[in-house]
């Protein structure tokens, strides 16, 4: 199979990045489509921002650690700055201060469009400003013009067992041989200086955020279309729709649910699993293809990544056990037998949230407009209506609530992208926004390396004795 080759030059060639002096030369107005120009302008303001900051709060205490934090996964510790997204126990995830709902209404759309351009949300996680519609625009033919893959990847892609190696494996795999790319590694092996170590963790993010739907489709298509070929970037479409073609779908309504999908999904502030993970290993200056892999290979894991697989198991299950249109007490039933037999129902519960996950509720209000009578989806509104209270009634939940699980698999597979191995690498395609968002601003910022101190149980022991 081939792969498409650009008729577009790419953006900028290793020996071509522009310093951040060359860049504060131009005039950078706030209409301004020069996304780089824009952070070259912004970044010495927020330097010297949190400078202040810390001389005069650096010694204030912001939390407390217990054993029992220790023990538990280190929930709830304060202990990571995420200028990204913050997640709200009530109120949700908000993307630099804006809720879904206000994202949704105040993000640019492709024209003709309901759901915001992931484009548009990137310019706003890495900016803190929303973008315009020509910013959005200049995005997607920029990532459109650097979208193209080196030969060894091609290669590397063609020759994976892809009926035997899981859709994740090879992503992972793809994503760090792509670090043969990094315009970062070339830069600190030839001495560049650590303030300018953004400018081309910047490149080498916008170069891996271009790439990740030409691999991601690629991997789809040698997986589960024998190995048919994707086609050419259409450098006047934007990322999802780009993507959506090259994985073989033309639905237009298909195409405005990936846009919402990958927005969603990119960013969930910075102690999740693939955010931790890629901040921890961009912290030892390991390159944005390195510290992705690195965070891909944690959203794999079935307690991250892989739960909306697991909702559409258990949902399947249901079905085929008890049929089509099943009373309320049937599912209450099958949900009481499952937690008797010491499973969980997923999709349900969050480790921060105490409320529906707005990215469930945005996803509903997408399948109440354009599937309403699906019969899947009229079970997931089902679950939604039974196991709350039961959860509640326990007493042992504290969020009974769904999250974005329980829901985007119904959507995918109402359209026919059926294959549940995958999903897992569409998360980690829109994941990318938020963590290399981050990434470039922990180079940025300058933030050092990460190593917290860890104790043993007995130092542990010997510290309550002493209390």
């Amino acid at each position: 199979m081939a792969l498409f080759r650009s008729q577009v030059p790419r953006f900028l060639e290793n020996n071509q990045i522009q310093t951040v002096h060359q860049i504060l030369k131009r005039t950078i107005s706030a209409e301004s489509t020069d996304l780089k120009g824009i952070l070259a302008a912004k970044i010495p303001k927020e330097q010297e921002r949190i400078k202040a900051f810390r001389k005069q709060h650096g010694a204030t205490k912001v939390g407390e650690v217990t054993v029992d934090m220790m023990y538990g996964g280190m929930r709830g510790i304060k202990g990571l700055v995420c200028e990204t997204s913050v997640l709200d126990p009530d109120e949700g995830i908000r993307f630099r201060g804006y809720s879904i709902p206000e994202c949704q209404k105040t993000l640019p759309k492709a024209d003709g469009g309901d759901e915001p351009l992931p484009e548009g949300l990137f310019w706003l996680l890495i900016t803190g400003d929303v973008p315009t519609k020509a910013q959005v625009k200049a995005i997607s033919k920029e990532w459109a013009q650097r979208a193209e893959l080196p030969p060894h990847i091609v290669t590397m892609l063609n020759n994976f067992p892809a009926s035997k190696m899981h859709p994740m494996t090879q992503f992972s795999a793809a994503i760090t041989a792509l670090n043969t790319e990094s315009k970062f590694a070339q830069a600190y092996a030839q001495g560049v200086k650590k303030a300018l170590y953004w400018e081309s963790i910047y490149e080498d993010s916008m170069d891996l955020i271009a790439k990740l739907p030409v691999v991601a489709a690629t991997i789809y298509r040698n997986s589960f279309q024998d190995g048919k070929g994707i086609g050419a970037i259409d450098t006047s479409r934007d990322w999802s729709a780009n993507f959506t073609s090259m994985l073989g779908f033309d639905s237009k309504e298909f195409t405005e649910l990936m846009r919402l999908y990958l927005t969603i999904h990119s960013d969930h502030e910075g102690g999740n699993v693939s955010a931790h993970t890629v901040h921890l290993v961009g912290s030892a200056l390991s390159d944005p293809y390195l510290s992705f892999a690195a965070g891909i290979n944690g959203l794999a894991g079935p307690l991250h990544g892989l739960a909306n697989q697991e909702v559409l198991v258990f949902l399947t299950k249901m079905k085929k056990e008890l049929g089509d249109d099943i009373p309320d007490e049937k599912v209450k039933e099958y949900v009481l037998k499952t937690l008797k037999g010491g499973q969980v129902i997923p999709g349900y519960g969050h480790a921060v949230l105490r409320k529906t996950d707005p990215r469930y509720t945005c996803q509903r209000e997408f399948a109440q407009k354009h599937l309403p009578k699906d019969p899947m989806f009229k079970l997931v509104s089902q679950v939604y209506k039974v196991v709350p209270p039961v959860l509640m009634e326990t007493g042992k939940v504290k969020n009974p609530w769904p999250n974005v699980d329980a829901h985007s698999g119904v959507l995918l597979q109402y359209y026919g992208l059926k294959e549940m191995n995958y999903y897992t690498v569409l998360f980690g395609v829109s994941r990318a926004l938020g963590v290399l968002a981050s990434l470039v601003w922990d180079r940025a910022l300058g933030l050092p390396i990460e190593r917290p101190k860890s104790m043993s149980t007995d130092c542990l022991v010997k510290a309550t004795q002493a209390k």
